[in-house]
C-alpha cells in the first residue's frame, strides 16, 4: 500500500490517467466530422449518406452508456474501462481501413459501443479514488473540464492531419495513443465495484432503453433531412414513446434495474439533471454553428478554424480547478448560476458576429463562455456524485452522460433548423424591403448575393440569440438545486450555507 504522500500523489495520477483516455474518445466524436468531406469523395457516395457515420456513432455511444455503468458498477469499474479502450483502440483501426460506407458504419458503430463505456467507469472510478470531498469535487471538475475541451480539440488537431495526410490518419492516431492511455489505466487505475448483485442483468430493460434512444436519437439526427413530419419521423417518435413506456414498466418490476428510477425521486439529482440539459442543448447547440460561420464567411479552413478554439480550451481547464476549490465555500446554486449567466452573456456577444468580424472576435466570447462553463463544471458534476450513494455512482453518471448527449442532440437538430427556417424567412423580407436600380445581369446577381448574405448573417445572430435566452434559463434553473442534508452526511460533502 502505498503511504499518504504516494497515496495522494497516486490520487492524482489516477486522474490524469482517466481525463487522458476521456479526452481521447471525445476528441474522435468531433475529428471525423472535419473528415467527412475527403470521406465523401473517396467513397464517392452523398452528404446524406455521410451523415450515417457520424449518426451510427452517436446511437451506439447513447444507447450503450446506461448500461456500462450498470456493468461497471457490478462486475468491476476498472474491467470494463479496459475493455471500453481495448474495444476503442481495434474499432479505431477498422475505421481506418475501412473500404466503404458499409463497413465504416460498422466499425463506427462498434467504435461508439466501446468508447460509451469511458464516461460512467471514469466518472466512478474518480469518485472512488478521491475520499475526500473536496479534492473529489475539483477532480470531477477538472475531469468534465477535460471532457468539454476535447469536443474544442477536435478542429484543432484533426484539421493539421486531415490537410497534410488523409482522414485516415484521425483513426490511425488512436492507435498510439490508445495503446498509452491503456498501459497508464492497467498500471495505475485500481478495481472497484458496487454491491455484490445476485440476480441477472437486465436485458430486458438494456434493450427497450436502448430502442427508445435509438428511435430517439436518429430522428433527432436526421429529421431535418427527412422532415419533421414525416412518415419517417413520425415512426420514430411513436417508437421512442412506445418504448419508452414499456421501458418504464420494464424497471417498475426489477430488482436491479439498468436505470433506477428511484433516481428521479431525489431533488438533486433531477434539479442538476435538469439543468445540465438546458444548459449544453443551448451551447451546443449554437457552439457547432461557429466552425460552419467561419468556413463559410471567413474562409477559413479547417486547421485555422481549430485556432480559433485555442483560447476557448484553455480558458475552461484554468477555470475548471478554480471553481472546485469553491466547494464548502460558497453555495452550489450560486456558483452555476454565475458560471452559467456569463455564459449566456458571451453567447450574446456572438449574436454581433458579420462578415467582417475577426479571429478575435470570435475566440473572445467563446472564450468567456468557456471560463463561465468551466467554473460552474465541478459543481454540476459533483453533485450528481453527491445525491446517491457511492455504490450507485457508475449508474448516476451514465444518466449525466445520457442527458449531456441527449441535450447535445436536440440542440443541433433544433438550432439547425431554427437557422434554416429563420433564413429562408429572412431572405423573403429582406428583399420585401429592398430594389436593384439596374437591369444589368450582374447587378442583380450581385443584389441576390447581398440580400441572401444579409439573410444569412440574420439568420445566424437570432440562433445565439436564442440559445443565450436558453443557457440564461439554465442559469436561474439553478436557484432550483437544493441539497439534502442526508446527502450531504451520507457522502461526507461539505456544503456552503
Amino acid at each position: 500500500m502505498p503511504t499518504n504522500e504516494q497515496s495522494s500523489t497516486w490520487r492524482w495520477v489516477v486522474l490524469g490517467t482517466v481525463i487522458f483516455g476521456t479526452f481521447l474518445g471525445r476528441l474522435d466524436q468531433t475529428v471525423v466530422n472535419l473528415a467527412l468531406p475527403k470521406i465523401i469523395g473517396d467513397f464517392s457516395i452523398s452528404v446524406s449518406d455521410a451523415a450515417w457515420i457520424s449518426t451510427a456513432y452517436i446511437l451506439a455511444n447513447a444507447v450503450f452508456v446506461p448500461v456500462w455503468g450498470k456493468l461497471g458498477d457490478t462486475a468491476g469499474r476498472k474491467k470494463i474501462y479496459l475493455i471500453g479502450f481495448i474495444g476503442f483502440v481495434a474499432a479505431s483501426a477498422l475505421c481506418a481501413v475501412s473500404w466503404n460506407l458499409s463497413s465504416m458504419i460498422v466499425f463506427r458503430i462498434i467504435q461508439g459501443f466501446a468508447v460509451s463505456a469511458d464516461y460512467p467507469t471514469a466518472m466512478a472510478i474518480i469518485a472512488i479514488t478521491f475520499n475526500d470531498a473536496k479534492e473529489r469535487a475539483q477532480a470531477l471538475g477538472i475531469w468534465s473540464a477535460a471532457f468539454a475541451v476535447a469536443s474544442v480539440f477536435g478542429p484543432l488537431i484533426g484539421g493539421p492531419l486531415i490537410d497534410n495526410f488523409n482522414w485516415r490518419a484521425v483513426f490511425l492516431i488512436n492507435i498510439p495513443l490508445g495503446l498509452i492511455g491503456l498501459f497508464l489505466a492497467i498500471t495505475f487505475i485500481s478495481e472497484s465495484v458496487g454491491i455484490k448483485r445476485a440476480v441477472k442483468f437486465d436485458w430486458r430493460g438494456s434493450v427497450t432503453l436502448g430502442a427508445a434512444l435509438s428511435t430517439l436519437v436518429l430522428v433527432l439526427d436526421q429529421g431535418q433531412t427527412w422532415g419533421w413530419m414525416s412518415a419517417a419521423s413520425i415512426i420514430c417518435y411513436l417508437s421512442t414513446v412506445v418504448f419508452t413506456a414499456i421501458f418504464i414498466m420494464i424497471e417498475q418490476r426489477e430488482p436491479e434495474p439498468i436505470v433506477n428510477l428511484k433516481f428521479f425521486k431525489i431533488g438533486t439529482f433531477v434539479s442538476t439533471l435538469t439543468n445540465n440539459f438546458i444548459v449544453f442543448m443551448g451551447l451546443i447547440g449554437s457552439i457547432f454553428l461557429i466552425p460552419i460561420f467561419a468556413e463559410t464567411f471567413l474562409g477559413y479552413d479547417a486547421t485555422q478554424t481549430g485556432y480559433l478554439f485555442i483560447p476557448l480550451a484553455i480558458a475552461m481547464m484554468v477555470a475548471a480547478p478554480i471553481g472546485g476549490r469553491l466547494i464548502g465555500k460558497v453555495k452550489p446554486a450560486y456558483v452555476i448560476f454565475a458560471s452559467t449567466f456569463v455564459a449566456g452573456i458571451a453567447m450574446l456577444m456572438l449574436s454581433a458576429l458579420d462578415p467582417r468580424s475577426t479571429a478575435l472576435q470570435i475566440s473572445v466570447p467563446m472564450s468567456i463562455m468557456a471560463f463561465g462553463l468551466g467554473f460552474g463544471m465541478a459543481q454540476r458534476t459533483n453533485l450528481i456524485a453527491v445525491a446517491v450513494p457511492h455504490k450507485d455512482i457508475g449508474e448516476a453518471s451514465a444518466i449525466l452522460a445520457l442527458v449531456r448527449n441527449i441535450s447535445g442532440a436536440f440542440g443541433v437538430a433544433i438550432f439547425s433548423t431554427l437557422l434554416n427556417n429563420t433564413i429562408n424567412a429572412n431572405v423573403l423580407k429582406v428583399a420585401q424591403n429592398s430594389a436593384v436600380r439596374s437591369a444589368s445581369p450582374q447587378a442583380i446577381q450581385q443584389f441576390i448575393g447581398l440580400i441572401t448574405l444579409k439573410a444569412q448573417v440574420s439568420g445566424y445572430a437570432f440562433v445565439f440569440e436564442v440559445a443565450a435566452f436558453i443557457v440564461m434559463i439554465g442559469a436561474f434553473a439553478a436557484f432550483f438545486i437544493k441539497v439534502p442534508k442526508e446527502a450531504v452526511t451520507r457522502n461526507h460533502v461539505v456544503i456552503a450555507d
